[in-house]
């Protein structure tokens, strides 16, 4: 299937000819659909947090942070360009006729091109746009009195002549104003939040954000411009790394015969594989405790209040937590627990952790059972911070049961659900939580060594996808994502936390939401 040039190429890219091969049988045989056991809601599975937990949780969290090594992980690699989708398609039928000027009054939602335009004063954008259009020798108020809608959309989106939000990554683009200084881009307000949440000890802030290749030199251009401020500002210390998608990670393509997907050139096809690919990133890392948030759920300043509490609140929670299983796994290890210490140690697991013994557990003697409960629990720990679903598509937080038989709480994809079995649709229909807004992550065992992360991936949850290449179509294949099949073996807690920390842009329109104003 693959001659030496094919071979050489895919070991320049830091891969393995076994393992495109493996690719290429997944891509023959498809992912099997998760088998959901039930939805993770507040009777089981979803832990809300009293006030009194929430207020003892930051208290423990404050007291901790200047012993620790904290890092906040941002994936910030996404293009911008699906944002703009309404108004890339407004621009290409846009001819100035009478049935166009029909159209774009005839639909007055507000996701629509004639919301943007109508509300352009309130996107933190629109100064730079007009002073664009003002190089170029036009006008943002004449094109507004002239109704060239196309020309102020060209300018906002144009790379050469324009802003260029066309190619521009989310994180880059003037999200929020602010009366009393400069305009943040969604960059700057994880700096502001890194500040008042993930300050270690030393007073030092670090923050990782995974960019693509060709946005890193302006991401660091970017914050070499606001750190300075921002240090003097917060009495912090920055310190920012970035990374890449690393091309290892990348998959190849095929046909929809299956066959591998070559270029005009004969050469191979290999393209990015999902952000669940990020979690080689994260394995790099080596802190205490790691925030992942994406780079587009940020708010202003005026919100981020609740944010904060929040963040204080879950990560306390699972600081607590995790010093309870490293104690327990510390005792296991060592020969002085009798029967009912292991089952203090079971009802932890059962209770606490909401894990499903096995079956061979009480089958085992005590000893048996110690090394039970220690494989259970020598594990990476994450906290998942879910909101309530109010109608958003997408997967959720279920209990799932794999292959073995083994039960456990996971992140669940809508591609990851087999929606004709009128059983799993059921189960679905009573989810009443949606995909997480915040990750809290313990990468450390009991002894503070590092976990390899890549060990703790259940491989058979990816999914393919159609795409086409110079004009012909493909199959590509996505890892399993970062916080669904990447951490499916880690131990994972689910917490409700308050909608208010879930404001993600998808489209630009989003900017015009009240919590992005």
């Amino acid at each position: 299937m693959f001659n030496e040039k094919d071979q050489n190429y895919i070991k320049a890219r830091g891969s393995e000819v076994s393992n495109v091969d493996i690719q290429i049988s997944c891509f023959k045989e498809g992912f099997p659909a998760a088998k959901l056991v039930g939805a993770a809601t507040l009777e089981r599975g979803m832990i809300s947090l009293s006030e009194d937990e929430s207020l003892s949780n930051i208290e423990y969290y404050d007291s901790q942070v200047n012993s620790l090594d904290i890092m906040k992980f941002v994936p910030a690699s996404g293009a911008a360009s699906r944002m703009f989708k309404n108004l890339f398609s407004f621009l290409e039928s846009f001819s100035g006729e009478t049935e166009d000027y029909e159209e774009y009054y005839s639909d007055q939602s507000f996701g629509s091109v004639f919301h943007f335009i109508d509300n352009l004063e309130n996107f933190a954008f629109v100064n730079q746009l007009s002073e664009v259009m003002e190089r170029a020798g036009e006008s943002l108020e004449n094109s507004l009195l002239a109704k060239r809608f196309d020309r102020i959309i060209f300018y906002l989106l144009d790379s050469e002549k324009g802003l260029g939000y066309e190619k521009k990554p989310k994180g880059l683009l003037l999200f929020h104003a602010y009366p009393d200084e400069a305009n943040r881009m969604a960059v700057a307000e994880h700096l502001v939040e890194g500040a008042l949440y993930a300050k270690g000890k030393n007073s030092i802030v670090k923050i990782h954000f995974t960019v693509s290749p060709e946005h890193e030199v302006d991401f660091k251009n970017a914050v070499k411009e606001l750190i300075s401020d921002y240090e003097k500002r917060f009495q912090v210390k920055f310190e920012i790394s970035f990374s890449n998608q690393k091309s290892s990670t990348d998959t190849i393509a095929v046909t929809l015969e299956n066959e591998p997907f070559r270029n005009n050139d004969g050469s191979l096809l290999f393209r990015p594989a999902g952000h669940g690919a990020l979690i080689h990133n994260l394995n790099d890392l080596d802190e205490d405790l790691i925030f992942i948030k994406n780079i587009d759920n940020v708010v202003p300043d005026r919100l981020k209040d609740k944010t904060v509490t929040s963040k204080k609140a879950l990560a306390g929670f699972l600081l607590k937590r995790k010093s309870q299983i490293n104690n327990i796994c510390k005792d296991l290890t060592t020969d002085v627990l009798k029967e009912n210490g292991i089952e203090n140690i079971a009802n932890f697991v059962s209770d606490k952790l909401m894990i499903t013994l096995p079956e061979k557990y009480f089958n085992e003697d005590l000893k048996g059972k110690s090394k039970v409960l220690f494989e259970i629990l020598n594990r990476p720990f994450r906290i998942c911070g879910m909101v309530r679903n109010e109608g958003e598509p997408g997967g959720g937080p279920y209990f799932v049961e794999d292959a073995a038989g083994k039960k456990s709480l996971q992140i669940v994809e809508s591609s990851q659900m087999n929606l004709n079995d009128s059983e799993q649709k059921k189960i679905v229909e009573s989810a009443t939580h949606f995909n997480p807004v915040d990750l809290f992550c313990a990468l450390r065992d009991y002894k503070g060594e590092k976990f390899d992360l890549t060990k703790f991936v259940d491989p058979t949850t990816g999914f393919i996808s159609i795409k086409s290449k110079d004009g012909k179509s493909l199959k590509a294949l996505e890892l399993p994502g970062l916080w669904n099949g990447a951490m499916a073996d880690w131990i994972t807690l689910f917490v409700e936390v308050p909608i208010i920390t879930f404001n993600p842009v998808k489209s630009v329109n989003d900017l015009l939401r009240a919590e992005h104003q």
